[in-house]
């Protein structure tokens, strides 16, 4: 499902929509980690996770500072993002990790729109937050493709102006 956030106007109902978008997304990992089998794939998405929920950590105090109402927790979406997975759990692991792909997909363009229009004591959060996005859907689309990933849970990339994303 595409997603329409980073698109808004209002830089605070943007910076909004993108923090329920992280709990959207952290609830529908917690809806993966369940359902998984796989022991490290459940780890790995447990990173993820943490990931999510320090962006929302990082977004509540911008959003005041701009004089908004942080989201206390997920919005419409999560019942979309969590039912991809309970749907994909009938099928196994790997739908699992697909219909986590397509959440990813979403996160990761609602961020990159975020960061091009990004009010200025947020982009640095943003660009971190677009860099962990990356990162998780590099790792649901190598872990799909069979190929090894290293070290995904501490590393960092750079998608900063000037640099260049990590491979696909």
């Amino acid at each position: 499902m595409a997603t329409r956030i980073g698109t808004e106007d209002n830089p605070v109902e943007m910076l909004e929509h993108l923090m329920a978008l992280d709990f959207d997304a952290i609830e529908a990992y917690n809806a993966a980690i369940e359902r998984l089998e796989n022991d490290q794939w459940k780890a790995q998405l447990a990173t993820f996770r943490s990931d999510h929920e320090r962006h929302t950590h990082e977004l509540a105090p911008l959003i005041r500072a701009m004089g908004g109402n942080p989201p206390s927790g997920p919005g419409a979406k999560a019942m979309l993002t969590q039912g991809k997975v309970r749907m994909a759990n009938l099928m196994g692991d790997e739908a699992i990790l697909k219909a986590m792909k397509t959440n990813e997909d979403d996160t990761n363009t609602a961020y990159e729109r975020a960061l091009a229009h990004c009010p200025p004591d947020a982009c640095e959060m943003l660009a971190r937050g677009l860099d962990d996005e990356h990162r998780h859907r590099e790792w649901l689309i190598a872990t799909l493709e069979g190929r090894p990933v290293q070290e995904m849970p501490g590393r960092t990339t750079s998608t900063r102006p000037g640099s260049q994303p990590p491979p696909l």
